[in-house]
């Protein structure tokens, strides 16, 4: 049966008929052979009685069996990052009850991955001074975390950016972290697209002297990282940065436009860990059939299948991380109610309205090309809904 829609293109209502296939079943899946978080989204609750722009409400059970979701398709997840609208409607308390409450879920899940954020964002802003008051804001939340067993993602700190004078603030903050972390950690350079409060972090505007600074900082205490997720947006500044990280450390793409030529890597180098990316990446929320059947296929040496699967959701990635790329989450948000993972279009902080509904229009079409809805009727009648809330039936 045809679904069929007007969407508004080009200034004008025009007709569109799904042509796309319901995404691959996950069938029987072999282990993959990168490591692959996703950043998962939080589902807000709509009835409660809250002002929206200023206060936090979750659907905690919705968002636990999101999280579900993503362990059963193979996929980790980045918890209370900023696709879960952290430092953005997400406060550091909800954060921390979030992280506790994953954790908690994760237990039930054999070989379920949970990476946790940890930064600074209980801080008021304007009220830093030092960096010392970033160290501790640091340890708090890091207490906090590995108190309750978790692994650490060290975010991107607005306060250190804020009060940093120099690379050498930088490596002080690092060194104090990573010389308390119980276990390696992953690190998180989140570019200014993303953020503009995190403009010259690492101490510099010159993201090649940023990135000498952060590989100091790593090559310090290798045996503390992990890896490290960059979020740029640059695919040359990944791979010159995957190629000089000390051995056993991982890069984790967080590059939203690039992460399949990225992941499958380039064979550089005598580790593995050169010529390759691990994935930390938000848009692994809303296309997580499509990466798990991608990285089934890459971990039994089907590269030609995982493009084949992984590369129709790049134009979708690119478009829902547009400028302003910060508006993302609401792409994500969208598709999980398209596809049925919430019963509403809410988002913590009113975020639902920072996109328009052409692009949310594009964001159908792409979608759809790239076999990501998963229930056409249903991804049809809210889009109508949607159409019908903007005037249009």
């Amino acid at each position: 049966m045809a679904h069929t829609l007007l969407l508004p293109a080009a200034g004008a209502l025009q007709s569109y008929t799904l042509h796309g296939t319901a995404p691959l079943a996950s069938g029987t899946r072999v282990p993959f052979n990168r490591i692959a978080y996703s950043a998962a989204h939080v589902v807000a609750d709509p009835r409660a009685a809250i002002d929206p722009w200023l206060q936090c409400a979750v659907d905690w059970d919705a968002t636990i069996a999101y999280r579900q979701r993503l362990w059963s398709l193979g996929l980790g997840v980045a918890e209370a990052m900023d696709t879960a609208q952290r430092g953005m409607g997400l406060d550091w308390p909800t954060s921390l009850e979030l992280i506790r409450r994953s954790l908690d879920a994760a237990k039930d899940v054999p070989g379920a991955l949970v990476a946790s954020g940890c930064g600074t964002d209980h801080l008021v802003l304007e009220d830093v001074r030092s960096v010392d008051q970033v160290i501790a804001a640091y340890e708090e939340q890091m207490a906090a975390i590995e108190k309750l067993g978790g692994k650490l993602i060290v975010m991107a700190s607005r306060a250190l950016a804020r009060v940093a004078q120099s690379p050498a603030d930088y490596e002080r903050v690092y060194d104090r972290i990573l010389r308390q972390a119980r276990q390696p950690v992953v690190l998180h350079w989140l570019g200014d697209m993303f953020d503009p409060a995190l403009k010259g972090y690492w101490g510099s505007l010159d993201v090649d002297v940023a990135m000498d600074t952060a590989l100091a900082v790593i090559a310090a205490h290798p045996d503390k990282v992990d890896g490290i997720k960059i979020s740029l947006l640059d695919k040359d500044k990944e791979i010159a940065m995957r190629r000089r990280l000390p051995a056993g450390v991982r890069m984790y793409t967080g590059d939203d436009f690039n992460y399949a030529e990225l992941i499958a890597g380039d064979g550089f180098g005598s580790e593995v860990t050169h010529g390759q990316s691990d994935a930390l990446l938000g848009i692994f929320d809303a296309i997580a059939p499509a990466a798990s059947a991608a990285l089934s296929a890459l971990a039994q040496g089907d590269s030609a299948q995982f493009h084949a699967i992984l590369g129709p959701t790049v134009p979708l990635s690119r478009h829902i991380f547009a400028a302003p790329t910060r508006y993302y989450k609401t792409g994500v948000v969208f598709m999980a109610w398209l596809n049925g993972h919430q019963s509403h279009f809410t988002m913590v902080g009113g975020q639902q309205s920072t996109r328009s509904l052409a692009h949310f229009a594009e964001l159908f079409r792409l979608a759809d090309a790239a076999n990501l809805l998963e229930q056409p009727d249903l991804a049809v009648h809210r889009m109508r809904t949607l159409l019908a809330l903007h005037g249009i039936e």
